[in-house]
C-alpha cells in the first residue's frame, strides 16, 4: 500500500475554513489551515479523489523538496541535485510557475526561468536529452513558493485551476468563478433541505453548483484532464474505481432549484450551461426580472446571488439596490436571503439590516457576503436581526 504524503489545497481568502471541513470530511490526515491554502496528507488514491471532489479549492499540490535559498546560485544548484529523471523522461514536456516574497527574489518569471534551466541541464548532462517547456499541455507542473529563505518544489496535480469544472461553455458579461460560487453556497449555508433561487442567475454557474451540493455531485467529474494523469505513476484502474465509489455516494434531492435573468441572452447561456452538467433534471431557469416577482408559495426559500457591482456593467447603484432590499420586503416572506457585493456603499441603499456580514475577497476586491432574513407574517415580509 502507497505511503501517504503531505499536499497542499490552494484556496481564495475566506474560503480556508470550508477546506478545511471538506477534507475532513473527505478522510484527509493531518488536515492544517493556512492562508488562502490548506495542508494535508493522503496518498495517491486520495489525491484523486481530492481533486475530482474538493468544491472549494484552486488546485492540489505535491511539495516534493524543501531548501533554504539565499540566492539565484543557490536555488539553480539545489534543483540541478533532484532527481528529476523519476518524474519525467528526458524527451517529455514540462512548465513552470513561481510565486516569491522576498527580498533576493523579486521577479516570479525569473525564478521559473532559473528553475527550468538547472531541470534541462540536469537532464543534458545525464542523457545527452532535454525536455521541452510547452505552457498548454505539458507532462509535469511543476509550482516554486519562495518565502524570504524557504523555497518549496511542488508538483502541480491539477493542471489548470480546479474552478474549470467543464461543464461552464458559454458565460455572460461578469461571469461569476465556479469555485467561488461554490463557497458562497457553503457559507450560506445551504444544505438541499429546501427550494433554492438565485435571481439574478447569469451563466447559471451559483445554480449549478447549488444542484451539485445538494444531490453531492463530485465538482470535477467532468472535467477533460488533470495534471496526474501525465505523471510517470498514473493508475488509470485506481482513479476509475474512485470515480465510481464517489458516483455511488450521490443522493436524491426532492425540492426546487430555479433562477431568472431579464437578459434573454443570459437565459440562453445558463441553459446551455446547464444542460452540460447534466442538471436539467434538477434547475428550472425564466427569463424574469427579480424586480417584477414575487415569491411563489409558501414553503422555506433560500437565495443566494451575485449582483451586478458596477465594475463592469453601467447601472445606477442606488437605485438598484434599493430594489434589492424593496422586493425582497414585499415580495419573498420566508426566504434566507444571500449575496455578495464589493460595493460596500451600495449596501446602505437596500434599507434592511443583514444578520450576518462574511469578509471575502473577488477578484482582488474586497467583498462581502451578506445574509437578510426575510419574516414570514405581514405580506410587507418584515426582516429580523440576529
Amino acid at each position: 500500500m502507497e505511503n501517504n504524503y503531505k499536499m497542499v489545497a490552494k484556496t481564495l481568502f475566506g474560503f480556508e475554513e470550508l477546506l478545511e471541513r471538506e477534507l475532513i470530511q473527505l478522510g484527509a490526515m493531518h488536515v492544517k489551515k493556512g492562508v488562502r491554502n490548506v495542508s494535508f496528507e493522503g496518498d495517491k488514491g486520495f489525491m484523486y479523489k481530492a481533486n475530482l471532489s474538493l468544491r472549494t479549492a484552486i488546485k492540489i499540490l505535491k511539495p516534493i523538496h524543501t531548501f533554504k535559498v539565499n540566492n539565484e546560485q543557490d536555488l539553480y544548484d539545489q534543483i540541478y541535485k533532484m532527481p528529476w529523471h523519476e518524474y519525467l523522461k528526458p524527451t517529455g514536456t514540462l512548465a513552470i510557475s513561481a510565486t516569491v516574497n522576498s527580498d533576493a527574489f523579486t521577479h516570479s518569471l525569473y525564478v521559473a526561468q532559473k528553475t527550468k534551466d538547472a531541470i534541462v541541464d540536469k537532464f543534458r548532462e545525464l542523457s545527452g536529452q532535454r525536455p521541452n517547456v510547452d505552457l498548454r499541455f505539458p507532462d509535469l507542473k511543476i509550482n516554486v513558493h519562495i518565502d524570504r529563505k524557504d523555497c518549496t518544489i511542488s508538483l502541480d496535480s491539477s493542471g489548470e485551476s480546479l474552478h474549470k469544472r467543464g461543464y461552464k461553455t458559454a458565460t455572460n458579461i461578469a461571469p461569476i468563478n465556479e469555485v467561488l460560487a461554490a463557497g458562497l453556497v457553503m457559507l450560506s449555508g445551504w444544505d438541499g433541505q429546501c427550494d433554492f433561487m438565485d435571481p439574478m442567475c447569469g451563466s447559471g454557474t451559483i445554480l449549478a453548483e447549488a444542484a451539485m451540493i445538494a444531490c453531492n455531485i463530485p465538482p470535477n467529474l467532468m472535467r477533460k484532464e488533470f495534471a496526474f494523469e501525465r505523471w510517470e505513476n498514473w493508475d488509470v484502474e485506481l482513479f476509475e474505481k474512485i470515480e465510481e465509489s464517489l458516483l455511488n455516494k450521490t443522493r436524491d434531492f426532492h425540492h426546487k432549484i430555479y433562477g431568472y435573468d431579464k437578459s434573454p441572452s443570459a437565459v440562453t447561456k445558463a441553459k446551455d450551461n446547464i444542460k452540460n452538467a447534466h442538471l436539467e433534471d434538477f434547475i428550472t431557469i425564466k427569463h424574469e426580472d427579480f424586480f417584477k416577482t414575487q415569491k411563489a408559495g409558501d414553503r422555506k426559500l433560500h437565495m443566494v446571488f451575485n449582483p451586478p457591482y458596477g465594475e463592469r456593467l453601467d447601472i445606477n447603484m442606488e437605485t438598484f439596490y434599493k430594489e434589492i432590499g424593496d422586493t425582497l420586503k414585499q415580495g419573498y416572506p420566508g426566504t434566507d436571503a444571500w449575496f455578495i457585493t464589493s460595493n460596500l456603499d451600495a449596501l446602505k441603499h437596500v434599507g434592511l439590516r443583514p444578520s450576518r456580514k462574511i469578509h471575502l475577497v473577488n477578484a482582488k476586491l474586497e467583498a462581502r457576503l451578506v445574509k437578510y432574513v426575510m419574516y414570514e407574517g405581514s405580506k410587507k415580509g418584515k426582516y429580523m436581526d440576529n
